[in-house]
């Protein structure tokens, strides 16, 4: 006899992950089935080892400019690139085995396996097809296998993977995608990268800082597409400064391999080519929902352009299945993911006063040298939707504590609706701009007026302090520029 539960999630990513917590939480009785490896692939191949390898960089970069703070180190600075990757891998393993502790503590049953929808309330768990990046299999101790489970409600969070182009497609020796790129066993001499926005954009960054020759190509007028224009030109000239190849408005055509290495075919808009050589090639043109072999089709959930379509509250068109984070749809980010599913399991327990997240407030960062992070509208679109708005800037070489930290490149801008004093939009280039983000995003989910943000007291000497400068800079009131 199948065993029943109230809630049975499928994928144990971040989104997953947190929204069983939520559920047993909420009282449910709660199961989460996965396939490779609890944490899903933020934990265990994005997010979290991603930022552990740039860490690695950055303590790299500080070391070979110990000059600048008055600092000697005798001898050279070398990167062993195994020891970099296996720094990565232990933090990574924490976590996952911290995601565990979680199930536990929370009570919620680990059903170990490959799932499949396979009726109404039915979830049928069988032996995963594929073998794991990380193999964990017999289930770690406390799970439970293969079988048939029903639940009232079944949510799909089965996330994403790398999209790959026709004739392009990564072999996982020449041509890379995240996942071979976080655990090379050598550091290319020479590495190409295939798209700019925050996952090619942060393996750049990091293979550059490792001491490799590496050039991007983005098809769009400028990196990071999604990011603020000025920006993005900002975050260019800092990493061109640094050494990095960019080449904008061109595509990758074909790529030739070789024994090893590739030659790959870029062309311009202009319809003209040039063929460049390179040791590995990273492909990170996007990702795309994992809706296969989910039994979705089987059911008639409707999906669009390889992701499940929702309502505001995670619902599908079938009663009873619902979907959350990237299998969802953009923005593809493990906090929109988490915060997905706790809206999607209170909306089922009619928890008063759920509503419907607001993409435009979600923030996005990329953890490049320096960082970009941003939230709500960019300049461009406030005026392609037609809003009369007030723009202020700050510059990181006015604030005394970037001064004192050697990090005075970069670029605080915000974006005020005229008329009402909203703040329609933030966005940064620079040092920990990962980390002040969140700063605005509070204010916007407050509905924070500009006379309020005026009226804030920052503490000095901080970074902070260019949040309210940018502010009081949009109505012509910055007093340290």
């Amino acid at each position: 006899m199948a065993e029943n539960y109230d809630i049975i999630i499928i994928g144990s990513g971040p989104g997953g992950y947190v929204t069983a917590i939520r559920a047993a939480q909420l009282g449910f009785k709660t199961a989460i089935v996965e396939r490779e490896h609890l944490g899903g692939i933020c934990l265990n191949w994005g997010c979290i080892p991603t930022k552990a390898l740039l860490r690695s960089a950055e303590i790299k970069h500080f070391a070979e400019h110990a000059k600048d703070y008055g600092l000697t180190l005798d001898g050279s600075i070398k990167a062993d690139v195994g020891a970099v990757v296996d720094r990565s891998r232990k933090v990574s393993a924490r976590l996952n085995g911290g995601v565990g502790f979680l199930m536990k503590k929370n009570k919620i049953d680990v059903i170990w396996g490959e799932a499949k929808l396979a009726g109404k309330g039915k979830v049928k768990v069988s032996k995963p097809a594929k073998k794991a990046m990380e193999p964990q299999h017999p289930a770690p101790k406390g799970t439970k296998g293969e079988g048939e489970y029903t639940a009232k409600h079944i949510i799909v969070a089965t996330g994403a993977r790398p999209r790959a182009l026709p004739g392009i497609e990564p072999d996982g020796r020449l041509i890379w995608t995240y996942f071979e790129a976080m655990v090379p066993k050598e550091l290319p001499k020479k590495l190409l990268v295939m798209g700019s926005g925050a996952i090619g954009i942060e393996f750049a960054s990091f293979y550059l800082a490792m001491g490799c020759d590496v050039t991007v190509v983005e098809l769009m007028d400028q990196i990071m597409p999604v990011e603020d224009a000025e920006i993005s030109a900002i975050a260019r000239k800092a990493l061109e400064k640094q050494g990095m190849k960019i080449i904008t408005g061109a595509k990758v055509t074909k790529v030739e391999k070789g024994s090893n290495s590739i030659k790959a075919t870029v062309e311009g808009k202009d319809g003209k080519q040039e063929v460049m050589e390179a040791d590995r090639l990273i492909s990170a043109v996007g990702v795309q929902g994992n809706i296969e072999n989910l039994g979705l089709e089987d059911l008639g959930v409707k999906t669009d352009r390889g992701c499940v379509v929702i309502d505001g509250y995670g619902k599908t068109n079938v009663e009873g299945i619902y979907a959350i984070g990237d299998v969802a749809g953009p923005p593809m980010l493990a906090h929109k993911a988490e915060h997905e599913g706790v809206i999607c399991v209170e909306k089922i327990a009619g928890v008063p006063g759920v509503h419907p997240m607001d993409k435009r407030k979600i923030p996005g960062c990329t953890y490049c040298h320096p960082q970009v992070a941003s939230v709500g509208l960019t300049e461009a679109k406030a005026k392609e939707l037609g809003r009369d708005i007030r723009v202020g800037r700050f510059q990181f070489g006015a604030n005394g504590k970037a001064i004192a930290l050697g990090e005075d490149n970069g670029l605080i801008k915000t974006i005020f609706d005229k008329k009402t004093g909203e703040l329609l939009g933030a966005h940064m280039v620079g040092a920990e701009v990962t980390e002040l983000i969140q700063g605005f995003v509070v204010a916007m989910n407050l509905e924070t007026t500009e006379e309020e943000l005026m009226h804030t007291v920052f503490p000095h000497p901080t970074l902070s302090e260019m949040m309210k400068e940018s502010v009081l800079d949009a109505y012509g009131r910055a007093l340290n520029a």
